[in-house]
């Protein structure tokens, strides 16, 4: 079983714990940020493509799930490759050498002499060519949405036209690359914002430019006969991005490749499918078996709002059972009618507060703004904290991060005062909503600090 020794100790997040600490790998002078979850038997290295970012993506409907579902049976290492992401920016752009190394300094640097490798994208290219050139130190290869050549040619026409790659570039940092990586949310305004902020993490415009420049050198197609190690290639039919005749060319190119091709999903791996039939088949290709997975909990993106009311043990020694009571039921009754109101769900009382759900953050701001205003009249003070991520659908109530942390941002309101998390202030961004910094703030049983922003009243 790899162990993870000296730097990398304690960064390790086991399945269902909340987002693991990113570490740093030195390949030569550049420091390569990665994540380590799970600690399964085996090591499974995953290589990713044009986009990444190692914390970003953990604010992604579908992405911890997916990363979950590898670390219950394997220690998953993820990484960002210099330029992009949380590893060091350089100057041009990595060519395929300089990405094997920082893939073999991460190996390194968490005590992984040999390893499963996962490629995504142009991370299957990089992975092959590590896989043909260093055989040793590479256990099972898995290529998923990959492809050998990224430019169209005499002699391989499977890729979309250079000018249409380049296209992409020109709106970078608006979020319509979603189209081509994560096309089923690409209804999804709230998400395309969030895909936004994230294109702007990853890389500046010029910087995807250049990336898309350099892998269109990209050209493998004469290693892919000297792989020699187990190999499996995945692909989807519907991946807009890496058409699914690169990956039939690259099954058929390696010797002994098995193939797998998948009916629905996007070129994202984590996006617009159930994990389950890809993850499990990982799992049977690198362990032998494959483990059924415990009952599906429904997770979706939402924005969650919990209120509290304010010094409610005093008011009730104050007003007494009866009257508190009353307050408490008129309380109640503004609190359903303003969730209704504004399109959310409401999931239960908390006896002095609300926990409520919604599709669209700028609704759930407003509901928390006329709700505190709305039980003013009845001598009482409400504090409310949003929060936007994914959770989980529990019957009739729901769970995962994203409500504890609501409830926690909620603890450092003041009474009427509506706080929310940076990222529903992104998410919001360009309605007429305004904030007011309060700082970053240590949540309880949260690592780091986290900004949070009081809502402007009108």
């Amino acid at each position: 079983m790899p162990t993870i020794t000296g730097p990398a100790m304690n960064t390790i997040a086991r399945p269902g714990e909340q987002t693991p600490e990113t570490r740093f790998a030195r390949a030569g002078d550049v420091s390569i940020a990665y994540q380590v979850m799970g600690d399964g038997p085996l090591g499974l290295v995953i290589a990713p493509g044009m986009v990444s970012h190692v914390e970003f993506f953990h604010e992604l409907p579908g992405y911890a799930r997916f990363m979950q579902r590898l670390a219950s049976f394997a220690q998953v290492v993820v990484f960002d490759k210099r330029g992009q992401g949380l590893s060091d920016r350089i100057t041009g752009v990595p060519s395929l050498d300089e990405r094997m190394d920082d893939l073999r300094a991460v190996m390194d640097e968490t005590s992984l002499s040999k390893a499963a490798l996962l490629g995504s994208s142009e991370g299957a290219s990089m992975c092959a060519l590590f896989a043909a050139t260093w055989p040793e130190r590479v256990s099972h290869l898995v290529l998923y949405g990959g492809f050998a050549r990224f430019a169209n040619s005499a002699d391989y026409s499977l890729m979309h036209d250079a000018e249409v790659l380049a296209q992409m570039a020109t709106f970078w940092g608006t979020g319509l690359s979603i189209k081509s990586f994560a096309h089923s949310h690409n209804k999804n305004p709230d998400l395309q914002r969030l895909w936004a902020k994230g294109e702007r993490l990853i890389a500046s415009p010029g910087t995807f430019k250049a990336m898309i420049e350099t892998n269109l050198r990209i050209d493998i197609r004469a290693v892919l006969s000297q792989i020699r190690v187990p190999t499996l290639v995945l692909h989807r039919k519907t991946d807009r991005a890496i058409p699914v005749a690169n990956g039939r060319f690259l099954a058929e190119h390696i010797p002994g490749a098995r193939y797998i091709e998948y009916d629905s999903g996007d070129h994202a791996m984590f996006s617009g499918a159930d994990p389950e039939p890809m993850c499990g088949d990982i799992e049977e290709f690198l362990t032998g078996h494959r483990d059924l997975p415990q009952a599906e909990v429904e997770r979706v993106l939402a924005t969650v709002m919990f209120t509290d009311i304010v010094d409610s043990t005093r008011r009730l020694a104050e007003m007494g059972d009866t009257a508190w009571r009353r307050t408490l039921d008129e309380h109640d009754r503004v609190a359903r009618r303003a969730v209704e109101q504004h399109r959310g769900r409401f999931v239960k009382s908390t006896g002095d507060g609300v926990l409520a759900t919604f599709d669209g953050p700028a609704r759930a701001v407003r509901c928390a703004a006329a709700l505190t205003a709305g039980v003013r009249h009845l001598g009482i003070a409400v504090r409310a904290g949003l929060h936007t991520g994914e959770i989980e659908l529990r019957d009739e109530d729901v769970g995962g991060l994203a409500v504890h942390v609501a409830a926690r941002v909620m603890a450092e309101a003041a009474p009427g005062e509506v706080l929310v998390s940076r990222i529903l202030t992104d998410l919001v961004a360009g309605s007429a909503l305004s904030f007011d910094p309060r700082g970053p703030r240590a949540l309880k049983g949260l690592d780091g600090t986290w900004d949070l922003y009081a809502v402007k009243r009108g």
